[in-house]
């Protein structure tokens, strides 16, 4: 039976990050209930046979689905469960804003069986978090945190952000320090990507705020990576750090060049060699949610080759040869031979038996790394 990856979209939010561009909405709840509608019915209509495909794990993404009424969440849940087989072990992940949930959204994911709570907690400087738009405060995140573990919930997930505007390394230990006394499961830690258009790069084009400088934030990274592997995490994937058996497993099957269907306005899906998403267009969606899809690429042996080195590269471990050897019936060393002889060279990968994967100097570029298999 073959294994298979559910994404669901949930693009509202209270009020939209300064630094972010992902596809979410503020001011729009009018919209909740008609789009609820019409992800129900872009559900219905996607047959996936219950014979052939088992899901492996779920993840409702946004905006921020613990904006919406929990009531929609287990709703969507209940119909995934009669439309997909799903795993008894599938992980079943939902993303939360400390700013937006409460004790009975939480059981109600709890009940309806989503075992593993993201929060987006980005740092634990309240001060900062005004700084960057988030609507939370530290102290909202640890009661949020603490009525999940009282709940139940024993896959926790943390997001924290390096090189955020007036950050210093003096933060970041502090940001370590305060989660690390919560003991999750697992932590993601984000560089800032100051994006076009958004209200961060605005300020600071005017001298409003600053970055921390390249360097700076390189040695956050790698203060947090030394504190965290410290403390036990395993550090695998450059953004990644999870306890022994906690790693994300819906990232782990992306990143493996796995399937995954997505369901919801801009949702992505990688399935029968084919990466397609849907329109972003809200009137497109409610008309015909489950013909808005845009067909991006339908993959070539080469590319779904190219694409996997570029993925695998994310992880701490690399490439496994043998595994491409198996996956593909190529040996990737000669496949591959220009880009990773130019990468070896300038020691930003290494080869070691049945390993590619980056060095600490790859670590710190691995876009010139991905940028070879594009």
């Amino acid at each position: 039976m073959k294994e298979l990856g559910i994404y669901v979209h949930i693009p509202f939010c209270k009020r939209k990050c300064h630094y972010c561009d992902f596809l979410s909405f503020s001011g729009q709840t009018g919209l909740i209930e008609k789009y609820i509608e019409s992800l129900k019915q872009e559900i219905n209509k996607t047959i996936i046979s219950k014979d052939e495909y088992i899901i492996k794990t779920i993840y409702f993404g946004g905006g921020t689905p613990s904006f919406i009424e929990s009531k929609y969440i287990v709703d969507i849940m209940q119909l995934l469960k009669e439309n997909f087989n799903i795993a008894k072990n599938a992980e079943i992940t939902i993303e939360v804003n400390p700013g937006t949930v409460d004790e009975q959204k939480l059981k109600d994911y709890f009940n309806v069986g989503i075992n593993r709570i993201s929060f987006g907690v980005q740092t634990t400087n309240s001060d900062l978090l005004k700084v960057v738009g988030r609507i939370h405060s530290y102290s909202s995140f640890v009661n949020g945190y603490n009525l999940a573990r009282d709940i139940g919930f024993k896959n926790i997930n943390v997001d924290l952000m390096i090189g955020l505007p007036v950050q210093n390394l003096l933060y970041i230990k502090k940001d370590i320090e305060r989660v690390l006394s919560l003991n999750p499961e697992h932590i993601s830690v984000y560089s800032l990507i100051v994006e076009e258009g958004t209200k961060i790069e605005e300020k600071i084009n005017a001298g409003e705020l600053y970055l921390p400088t390249e360097e700076e934030e390189r040695k956050m990274y790698w203060k947090v990576k030394e504190e965290l592997e410290k403390h036990g995490y395993v550090h695998y994937e450059i953004s990644n750090f999870a306890k022994p058996g906690y790693e994300s497993k819906h990232n782990v099957a992306c990143w493996e060049q796995e399937e995954y269907i997505g369901f919801g306005l801009g949702a992505h899906s990688y399935f029968e060699n084919k990466r397609y998403s849907n329109t972003i267009d809200f009137e497109e969606y409610f008309d015909w949610p489950e013909n808005s899809k845009i067909l991006h690429e339908k993959q070539s042996k080469q590319d779904k080759m190219q694409e996997y080195m570029l993925l695998a590269l994310r992880k701490i471990d690399g490439v496994k040869i043998s595994k491409f050897k198996n996956k593909f019936a190529c040996n990737p060393i000669y496949l591959f031979r220009e880009q990773l002889n130019k990468l070896v060279k300038k020691e930003l990968i290494e080869i070691d038996n049945d390993d590619i994967k980056l060095t600490s100097k790859g670590i710190d570029l691995a876009n010139i790394v991905w940028q070879e298999f594009i």
